[in-house]
């Protein structure tokens, strides 16, 4: 197997910005290169990075800028074995739900010993409580991160089912333009039919993109080089708090500055998604409105019509990035 074979098998559709450019090309061939062996596993690969970052939390409480430095270069590395147990997983079909688990846990873990040694030891330093005051802060916006990425996540898929169970229900009623989409195509179907069926969302995205035409444009762009949109996800957060502010000498400002980047990250996850529930149910409301008004179809080759949207003149929506 070639390293643009495991790349092909384990490279994610979108990733971190890091992620794909500083982390992917050496996690890949490192995998390459380890994942013949049948004691490489996930798990263990999952217990390494910690290890890893526990030695860079030893690294970074020593507090003098070659320390830091050392530090620095230690978490690198304990994110790209942190990278590889997935594309091991991945790769061999030997990854499970508690491999997940653990993986969620065990960074968590690194984040804060590494938080800690790292803020402590620049408190120690120089005596400045201002450390400590950051160092809890980089442990709540790491834990604020992953837990609204998780019910973010949790209410996203819930339309999805609810809109994919409208579309089942009502073929007749769900066909919607799907623009920059087109190119999902079957037989004889409409493209933007497919396109509905293999993506629910698009039903309450286009009026987001309607509205954003710059930032679709972007994320579109940023798509095809496998970057997500989410331009200071946790990743970035992490990686400037212990391996960019280290590097540097300014911990201190670096920290805050990403911690600010990554709070208007989030923020503009939560409006986005406060349009997409908008945009859901008034949708939800119209397609109800519309099956009650049509009559009972009995074929199961059905002509497919619109379903009447509102104007997006005062209201948008957006679909999961």
């Amino acid at each position: 197997m070639t390293v643009a074979e495991v790349q092909a098998r384990t490279y994610k559709d979108r990733d971190s910005w890091w992620t794909v450019f500083l982390v992917d090309p050496l996690a890949s061939r490192l995998v390459w290169l380890v994942a013949r062996y049948p004691s490489v596993t996930p798990n263990r690969l999952t217990v390494t990075a910690l290890l890893l970052g526990l030695g860079a939390a030893a690294a970074f409480a020593a507090a003098t800028p070659q320390w830091l430095i050392v530090g620095a270069v230690i978490f690198h590395l304990s994110f790209v074995v942190d990278c590889m147990d997935g594309k091991v997983a991945r790769l061999n079909g030997n990854g499970s739900l508690f491999g997940a688990w653990l993986d969620y846990i065990l960074d968590r873990v690194r984040v804060l010993v590494c938080t800690v040694a790292l803020m402590g030891g620049q408190y120690q330093a120089t005596g400045e409580p201002i450390f400590l005051v950051v160092g809890g802060g980089i442990v709540f916006l790491d834990m604020f991160r992953y837990l609204n990425a998780l019910h973010l996540s949790k209410v996203k898929t819930e339309m999805r089912r609810a809109l994919a169970e409208k579309i089942e229900a009502s073929p007749d009623l769900t066909a919607v333009f799907a623009p920059d989409y087109a190119d999902v195509t079957l037989e004889n179907v409409d493209p933007s039919v497919v396109a509905i069926h293999t993506r629910p969302e698009l039903v309450i995205e286009r009026e987001f993109r309607s509205r954003f035409t710059v930032f679709t444009g972007l994320r579109d762009l940023l798509v095809r080089a496998r970057v997500r949109a989410h331009l200071v996800s946790g990743i970035e957060f992490q990686m400037a708090v212990f391996i960019i502010g280290p590097l540097a000498g300014a911990v201190l400002a670096v920290s805050v500055v990403a911690g600010a980047l990554l709070l208007a990250f989030e923020f503009a996850l939560i409006y986005k998604l406060w349009l997409l529930t908008t945009s859901f149910t008034r949708y939800d409301r119209a397609l109800g409105a519309g099956a009650a008004a049509s009559e009972p179809v009995s074929a199961p080759n059905v002509a497919w019509a619109s379903v009447p949207m509102p104007s997006p003149g005062r209201e948008g929506a957006d679909a999961p990035r």
